[in-house]
């Protein structure tokens, strides 16, 4: 039997609603079929991965610890306090970091620590996010018994949902606010300013701010901005501040399921106190490795380079129907067809690709508007040769459909 909130949670899945629009279309083309509707890296991951678990075989009869081991906290430190410019000893390993097992499950928990319970006749507390979003965002709302709040990311406010905008009676509501930089799906990147605000105002109405920076070092020239450096530039607290990185696209270690947060101490404990109730712990053969990878750029600056060439490939192959295409941060594309559902059944039907319609990446406004609607999103990662071969694929499929969706609005004005 199932519960309404299963059911709530259901509504939010983007690829259980994939699968539906196209059991009934057959992959076509002649071509083999390509998944580029995941945000999966295809690249090997660093060699290094392999033998330091190996070395640590021994420890698999152990159970792992909430909290990691010392060396993975002083490696998740030590690269935030490089990587942002922060000051030392402003990130504590010992209170201010605890390894996750991927960010997707300490994304969904921080909801469950974050939102208190409604008192009998009390108002839902709310949960803001960023309209698209992830979809672990509104299903953690959901489980948590919150009330998502959508604001909306468009073209018009950059991709990035405008904090002054928000009414006050959902500001003294709110308990949780998830933010993304590098935006998914858009590829995004918000200026340090934007970080301020949204800091300043978590602590005025003392919100819980969930920063995801997942995609943080995957981004062409500047590297973007963190939550933490708004920390930093606002008097160095944590307080209501947490952020997740994650090994998943940064080191291509997405099948590690290793990744870590970072903030105030007493967000990190209550993490750390899920996991002791109904989580999973990090196992140390991984935690070996992925200490290792904290603490190397090299095997991050390579993969860096083949999303640029991705990016490159997709301007090349796609710029006389749209423009420009490249983000400046994650590796998706985010392209405007007119209609999502229907390039991706094009896609899939005509040249067997899958991409994922951007209106399942987001909800409804009060007006109707869907700012996903319009829109597909393409995840560049193949290796380079196939990817450019991919794009090339698609390229005719999606000019068809852009070309059509113009021409039926044209029709519609002129009736």
């Amino acid at each position: 039997m199932t519960t309404d909130r299963l059911e709530s949670l259901m509504r939010f899945h983007p690829f259980t609603r994939l699968n539906k629009l196209l059991e009934s279309v057959q992959a076509g083309g002649g071509n083999t079929p390509l998944a580029l509707s995941v945000g999966e890296p295809q690249f090997s991951p660093p060699p290094v991965v392999a033998g330091l678990i190996h070395e640590q075989a021994g420890l698999w009869g152990k159970y792992p610890q909430a909290l990691g081991t010392e060396p993975f906290r002083q490696a998740a430190a030590g690269w935030l306090t490089r990587r942002f410019r922060l000051p030392e000893g402003m990130v504590d390993p010992a209170r201010h970091v605890m390894p996750v097992t991927g960010t997707r499950e300490a994304l969904f928990h921080i909801a469950l620590s974050a939102v208190p319970e409604a008192g009998p006749g009390d108002d839902k507390p709310i949960v803001l996010m960023p309209n698209p979003f992830y979809h672990v965002y509104a299903g953690a709302a959901a489980a948590a018994g919150a009330e998502p709040f959508f604001l909306n990311a468009t073209e018009e406010n950059g991709f990035m949902p405008e904090v002054a905008a928000i009414p006050k009676a959902v500001l003294k509501r709110t308990a949780l606010a998830y933010i993304c930089s590098p935006s998914n799906p858009q590829g995004a990147v918000a200026p340090l300013s934007y970080l301020c605000d949204w800091l300043k105002l978590a602590r005025r109405h003392n919100f819980v701010l969930a920063s995801d920076e997942c995609y943080s070092e995957i981004y062409r020239g500047t590297p973007p901005h963190g939550a933490l450096e708004a920390a930093r530039d606002l008097g160095g607290a944590l307080d209501n501040l947490i952020v997740f990185h994650s090994l998943s696209k940064r080191s291509s270690g997405a099948g590690l399921r290793s990744g870590f947060v970072a903030g105030e101490a007493r967000l990190i404990q209550r993490q750390a106190q899920l996991i002791n109730f109904g989580g999973v712990a990090t196992p140390f053969p991984i935690l070996a490795a992925a200490t290792e990878l904290w603490q190397d750029e090299a095997h991050v600056q390579g993969y860096r380079a083949k999303y640029v060439e991705n990016f490159d490939a997709a301007q090349d192959a796609l710029e006389g129907t749209f423009g420009e295409v490249r983000a400046e941060g994650g590796f998706f594309l985010w392209l405007d067809v007119g209609d999502g559902e229907a390039a991706a059944k094009a896609l899939w039907q005509e040249a067997a690709i899958k991409v994922l319609p951007g209106g399942y990446m987001a909800r409804d406004d009060a007006s109707g508007f869907n700012p996903g609607r319009r829109y597909i999103r393409v995840a560049l990662v193949l290796e380079p040769p196939e990817m450019a071969a991919a794009l090339k694929r698609m390229a005719p499929v999606l000019a068809r459909v852009v070309e059509k969706h113009r021409a039926a609005q044209e029709r519609g004005k002129m009736v």
